[in-house]
């Protein structure tokens, strides 16, 4: 089971991140909302796994799938789903994670029988430009630092609040992480997206199994608010440092966002 764990979140990741990269909007849409059922994947069986007796980490070995085109990334996906597929016992859970990648799998062998679906990838060839817009150096080397920093934070924060709510029984918990969960992916998919755009999409480091295995739920959600302080100060210094309007309007949005998050961690402590 924890292998089978650690091939759902790898392929999580996969259908996450070709969901940025790939520039048509049909697709994308599609993708990610795939990536969504995966995650729900990944909990069902970290469930099981824990109703078992057993424990899950986010041990990972995937390298990111630096496609060219859009058919090298579905090419990818195809296989690794096929091999995921392999994995699943003949339970509910196992048929159910079946034939939702089943279909998933028509869905991207449809695609690839269509040449007019190919397209070339600019995800991952670091030109470090945003759209249209025209960025100064050291603005594009400020937003470059913060979309590395904070797709991890969102990515690892996903991670932990999901590791954490698995194992609560206290339904104001519960809510409380699956509020930050939701969070966290939108803000994952917004800079995962931005990352794209500027041909710099990378995947988040690997997490530290001290990282979510939680001892002193309280001295983390004191860090935990700590650390959304700091986010908010970058958001507000790379608002304050872009000229361009659409984006600082945008890092004003996501810090207000952050001021939510510190009062939902403050309803974690006693």
């Amino acid at each position: 089971m924890n292998k089978l764990y650690q091939a759902k979140h790898e392929l999580w990741l996969s259908i996450l991140f070709a969901s940025f990269a790939i520039g048509d909007k049909q697709i994308k849409r599609d993708l990610y909302n795939f990536s969504t059922i995966e995650f729900r994947h990944m909990k069902w069986v970290g469930d099981d796994i824990l109703k078992n007796g057993g424990d899950y980490d986010y041990d990972r070995s995937k390298i990111l799938e630096k496609g060219t085109s859009v058919f090298n990334i579905l090419d990818h996906l195809l296989g690794e789903l096929k091999e995921t597929v392999a994995l699943y016992a003949s339970d509910v859970l196992g048929m159910r994670m079946k034939t939702d990648e089943e279909y998933m799998i028509s869905y991207i062998t449809a695609l690839l029988d269509n040449k007019d679906n190919d397209a070339p990838i600019t995800a991952f060839d670091m030109h470090r430009t945003y759209e249209d817009k025209y960025l100064p150096q050291e603005q594009v080397d400020a937003l470059t630092m913060f979309l590395f920093e904070e797709s991890y934070k969102e990515y690892e924060l996903i991670l932990v609040y999901s590791y954490m709510q698995a194992k609560t029984n206290d339904i104001l918990h519960f809510n409380v992480f699956q509020d930050l969960i939701d969070e966290s992916h939108f803000h994952l998919q917004s800079f995962g997206e931005m990352m794209a755009k500027m041909g710099i999409l990378a995947l988040p480091r690997e997490l530290h199994e001290l990282t979510y295995k939680i001892t002193d739920i309280e001295k983390f959600i004191i860090n935990g608010i700590a650390e959304e302080e700091a986010a908010k100060e970058m958001c507000r210094s790379l608002s304050d440092a872009i000229k361009d309007d659409g984006l600082k309007r945008f890092f004003d949005f996501i810090n207000y966002q952050e001021n939510y998050h510190i009062e939902l961690m403050k309803r974690l402590l006693p």
